[in-house]
C-alpha cells in the first residue's frame, strides 16, 4: 500500500486550472447557464420581481409523450425509470429561464442522455457479474468467460470493503445510502469503485417506494483516505450523466479538511443545483439533523453516530466477513436488498395515498 500523503501534498495535488474546469465541465454536458449558483439551484429567489420555483405542473398527457419516447428508443431499458422520476425532471425549472419549466424536449433528451449512458456503461449487466463472482470459478460461464470473471471479482472486492451500502429509509421514504469513509482504500481501483458506486445506486432506485424519487447519502467522514481527483471526478460525472435529480441530500461530518479539499475540487465541476444539497457538518450539529430525517428518528441512528444501531453487525469489514457463495463475495449484497424491500414495504404500507405518478 502506498504511504499516506500529507494533507499539504495532496491539496496540491488536487487542484484544477481553469482549461481543466471548463473540459471536465464539457465533458459532462455543462453549460455556463448550469454554472455553480446559477438558476437550478431551487433556492427561493426572485428574478425580475418573479419567485423562482421549485417544481411545475408536468400534464399526464407530456408523461405519456416522454414515456413512448422512451419506450420506442429503448425497449428493453425503458421501464427503469418510475412515472414519478420522469416527472419529477421534467417539472424543474429550466436552466437558462427558471421562471419557466424545462422545455419537453430539454427533458427528453436529459433522460435520452440518462439511458444513453446507461447502454454505454453496460448497468443491465452489473447483477450478472455479482452472480458470476459469487459462483464457482469452476462454472462453464466463468471459465469460458475469463475476461468477464476477472470484471466480476473485481466489482466484488470493491463491494467487500463495504464502504457503502443502503440501509433504512427517511421519513420521506428516501433510501439511505451510508459511506463509511475510513473503508476506503486509499488507492482505489477507479474503474471497479465506480461500477460498485454506480451498480449500488441502481439497487437503491429499485427499492425506492412508490412515488419517491431520489435518495440520501449519510457519510461518516471521520477518517477519509486522499481525496483521488480521477476518482471523485468520475463519481461526479456517473451522478450528473446517469443519475440526474437522484441525490436529494447529501450530509457529511465531521467537517475535515481532506473532505474540504474534495469540496473545493468539484465545486467548481457541479451543476448549480446540485451544489446546496451537500452539507458538510459538525458532530454535535449532524445529531439533530438524523434524529430529523431518519425514518425513526434517533432509534435509526449508527453506533458511529453516537446511536443505537450497530451497523458492523451487518455490514461488517472485509476482514471480519465470509464468502457468501463459492466465489469471492462477502458483502451482504442479497441480505440488504431483503432488508431495504422490507423497510419499502412496511412505508408504502403506512402511506398508502402516496402513487408512483404522484
Amino acid at each position: 500500500m502506498a504511504t499516506p500523503e500529507t494533507e499539504a501534498e495532496v491539496t496540491n495535488n488536487v487542484e484544477l486550472n481553469e482549461e481543466e474546469v471548463i473540459k471536465i465541465r464539457e465533458d459532462i454536458g455543462l453549460d455556463e447557464s448550469m454554472a455553480l449558483g446559477a438558476a437550478e439551484t431551487g433556492a427561493d429567489e426572485n428574478v425580475e420581481g418573479s419567485e423562482v420555483k421549485t417544481s411545475f405542473p408536468v400534464t399526464k398527457e407530456e408523461l405519456s409523450v416522454i414515456r413512448a419516447q422512451l419506450a420506442c428508443d429503448f425497449p428493453d431499458d425503458y421501464k427503469y425509470l418510475s412515472d414519478a422520476y420522469i416527472t419529477s425532471v421534467a417539472s424543474k425549472p429550466y436552466s437558462k429561464d427558471p421562471t419557466i419549466r424545462r422545455p419537453l424536449e430539454y427533458t427528453q433528451e436529459k433522460l435520452k442522455q440518462v439511458m444513453e449512458w446507461r447502454e454505454q456503461n453496460g448497468m443491465s449487466e452489473r447483477m450478472d457479474l455479482v452472480n458470476l463472482a459469487n459462483g464457482s470459478p469452476n462454472a462453464p460461464e466463468a471459465v469460458e468467460q475469463p475476461e468477464k470473471l476477472a470484471e466480476a471479482k473485481a466489482l466484488a472486492v470493491s463491494l467487500n470493503a463495504a464502504s457503502m451500502y443502503w440501509h433504512g429509509l427517511t421519513k420521506d421514504g428516501n433510501p439511505i445510502l451510508w459511506v463509511r469513509c475510513n473503508r476506503r482504500p486509499w488507492l482505489p481501483n477507479v474503474t471497479s469503485d465506480l461500477k460498485m458506486i454506480t451498480f449500488l445506486a441502481d439497487v437503491g432506485i429499485s427499492c425506492m417506494p412508490k412515488g419517491v424519487t431520489g435518495f440520501v447519502v449519510i457519510s461518516d467522514s471521520a477518517s477519509p483516505p486522499p481525496p483521488h481527483p480521477v476518482f471523485m471526478i468520475g463519481l461526479l460525472k456517473a451522478l450528473v450523466k446517469g443519475f440526474p435529480d437522484r441525490l436529494s441530500l447529501l450530509v457529511s461530518a465531521p467537517v475535515h479538511s481532506i473532505i474540504q479539499t474534495i469540496m473545493n475540487l468539484l465545486l467548481p465541476l457541479m451543476p448549480g443545483f446540485l451544489a446546496p444539497k451537500i452539507k458538510l457538518m459538525s458532530l454535535a450539529d449532524v445529531v439533530p439533523k438524523l434524529e430529523e430525517l431518519l425514518l425513526n428518528g434517533k432509534d435509526d441512528i449508527p453506533t458511529f453516530f453516537g446511536g443505537p444501531v450497530d451497523h458492523d453487525k451487518l455490514y461488517p469489514e472485509d476482514y471480519y466477513s465470509e464468502n457468501r457463495g463459492e466465489g469471492n463475495l462477502k458483502f451482504d449484497l442479497f441480505g440488504m436488498i431483503e432488508r431495504l424491500e422490507k423497510e419499502r414495504d412496511s412505508y408504502e404500507a403506512a402511506n398508502p395515498d402516496v402513487s408512483d405518478s404522484s
